[in-house]
């Protein structure tokens, strides 16, 4: 690398745009404003809408578009992953301020912008200890699981609004049982201008795709309020929209607030990160990108700390938007600019066109939203082929709907714990026998044509040896050794599968060699990686079986205990 070359590409790693902006190309300009246009008028009714999730003035949508939109653009590290508002982490924010402050209050809008701040601190702190990995604690099951049931905490929260209803809160089940009592009380010109703005949002979904159907039904819904008075009596509208650039604020630092705030952060930085990192990792199997998760903790880090200085509440990355970047024919971050250029434009002059919005076409912009988030067809097919984590979905979804969405959460992270413990102390070991006419071994359970030779058990033990999983292959060893249809005078074990082994289970080894030799019982070694090996010998094991009785096949192992010589 060239001395210029250096500074170049340790700037690009600091913000990935300085690696591919020079090497832009103009005939990639028209299809990215064409892009950028196509997410303005998607994420501006958008942004509206689920601030109402989120328990914040209309407004604050719409400054949470242009600060992460910029950001991404400049420090992320996907083509055109679209990061902003989202449904499922606002439900979350505001059930974490909601635990502070009375929803609809300055106090609510000022913490849930804090909140943000500190969803961006967390979201840093993980990139610079480079915990990228994080997501993968929780499994595609739970997590699809905790998306269904936030999907209907969702639904049932937005009806209320659609159908002009007053409710309390309380869990689904309790919001569900309000609306049903509630239906003699519905508002008529609210339910009307309500369901059809849904229907609308789904039939331009399915007719028209690439349309920006939340702003062709905004628009829509905002005319018929305002040319037919009748028609939007009684209808509760968005509050009016300030023109103008959101103020500086400095977040709220008292650290008994930020402990309590601390949980609900904690909580969209996971479901956010798996989220967007999903999103970022779809959009990049098709264009041939480069996903680094560190820098894309980053880059989330300082999308939300400029989005909850600047008035606006959190942002991740989102597949739909993303989805609309691409269908729009998006080549890089360019087109994010042109919609952060075209939302901060709205903000000055254009906030006037959306006053008298009515909020039961915001509720069925965001229903819409979540159904087309929903996958069920994902559900149906765990039933066929994995029925138990299709029952952990389904718990999870059951105590989201039950206990609340925080509870939903924390419940599936446990699950995902429980899962991968289990998983990693039961290592699933086999006893293995060879394929007729072939070198291949495989597990005489799964293979029963596989040939096995009296007085050799060939042992593998499904995976790393350290002192959780120990046990479990000792146990398994014995029972096959016991169960044995021939009294076995050699154990030789496949080592393909461990990638290696710490001290606990050094000690449980040498104890079960011992106790194999005692009953005249001889144990070899096939398959062992080098670095396995290399501590094997550190630790006495090479010597307690003779380094002749390390092969580099199983087929050698054979052959040795058989008495032939290597062909």
């Amino acid at each position: 690398m060239s001395l210029e070359a250096q500074p170049a590409s340790r700037w690009a790693r600091f913000a990935p745009i300085v690696g591919w902006l020079p090497d832009y190309q103009r005939a990639w300009l028209p299809t990215d404003l064409l892009a950028g246009l196509a997410l303005w008028a998607v994420m501006v009714p958008e942004g509206m809408a689920y601030a109402g999730i989120v328990g914040v003035p209309a407004i604050m949508g719409l400054y949470t578009l242009v600060p992460p939109l910029i950001a991404y653009a400049l420090f992320g590290t996907s083509r055109v992953l679209v990061v902003g508002p989202d449904t499922a982490t606002g439900v979350i924010s505001a059930l974490t301020v909601g635990a502070l402050a009375a929803k609809g209050s300055a106090d609510f809008a000022a913490l849930t912008s804090t909140l943000a701040v500190l969803i961006g601190g967390v979201f840093l702190l993980f990139g610079a200890l480079r915990l990228g990995w994080v997501s993968a604690f929780i499994s595609t099951p739970v997590m699809r699981g905790f998306i269904e049931g936030l999907i209907g905490v969702t639904i049932v929260g937005q009806v209320t609004h659609l159908l002009g209803l007053h409710v309390d809160g309380g869990n689904f089940f309790v919001k569900l049982a309000a609306i049903a009592q509630g239906l003699p009380d519905v508002s008529i010109p609210s339910t009307v201008i309500g369901l059809a703005s849904l229907a609308a949002m789904l039939a331009l979904r399915r007719v028209a795709p690439r349309a920006p159907a939340a702003l062709v039904v905004a628009a829509a819904a905002t005319a018929v309020v305002r040319l037919v008075p009748s028609a939007g009596a009684g209808v509760d509208e968005v509050e009016k929209l300030p023109s103008g650039l959101p103020h500086f604020a400095l977040p709220a630092l008292d650290p008994q607030l930020l402990m309590t705030l601390a949980p609900g952060a904690l909580a969209i930085v996971l479901v956010g990160y798996a989220e967007a990192l999903g999103a970022a990792q779809a959009a990049a199997s098709g264009g041939g990108d480069s996903i680094e998760p560190n820098q894309e903790l980053r880059a989330h880090g300082v999308a939300n700390v400029l989005s909850g200085l600047f008035g606006g509440f959190l942002a991740v990355g989102s597949l739909s938007k993303t989805s609309v970047a691409i269908g729009a024919g998006a080549r890089t971050q360019v087109a994010n600019l042109v919609a952060a250029a075209l939302c901060f434009l709205t903000l000055l002059f254009l906030t006037p066109l959306f006053q008298g919005l009515p909020r039961p076409a915001l509720a069925a912009i965001v229903i819409a939203a979540m159904l087309h988030l929903s996958k069920p067809e994902y559900l149906r097919g765990l039933a066929g082929r994995a029925p138990f984590e299709l029952f952990i979905a389904a718990v999870v979804i059951a105590g989201e709907l039950a206990l609340g969405v925080l509870q939903g959460i924390a419940l599936g992270v446990v699950i995902s714990l429980l899962m991968l413990i289990y998983r990693t102390t039961h290592l699933g070991s086999a006893v293995l026998g060879k394929l007729p006419g072939e070198q291949a071994y495989r597990d005489v359970l799964l293979h029963p044509e596989a040939e096995t030779f009296p007085g050799l058990l060939i042992f593998n033990p499904g995976g790393a040896l350290f002192f959780a999983s120990v046990g479990d292959f000792g146990r398994d060893l014995r029972r096959a050794v016991a169960g044995s249809a021939s009294p076995i005078r050699q154990v030789l074990i496949d080592g393909s599968s461990v990638a290696f082994v710490d001290a606990s289970a050094v000690d449980v080894l040498l104890s079960l060699i011992q106790e194999l030799q005692d009953r005249g019982v001889s144990v070899a070694f096939a398959r062992v990686r080098d670095p396995v090996r290399a501590g094997l010998a550190k630790a006495g094991v090479v010597d307690a079986v003779g380094a002749a009785a390390f092969y580099d096949r199983l087929t050698d192992g054979v052959r040795a205990f058989l008495g032939r010589a290597p062909g």
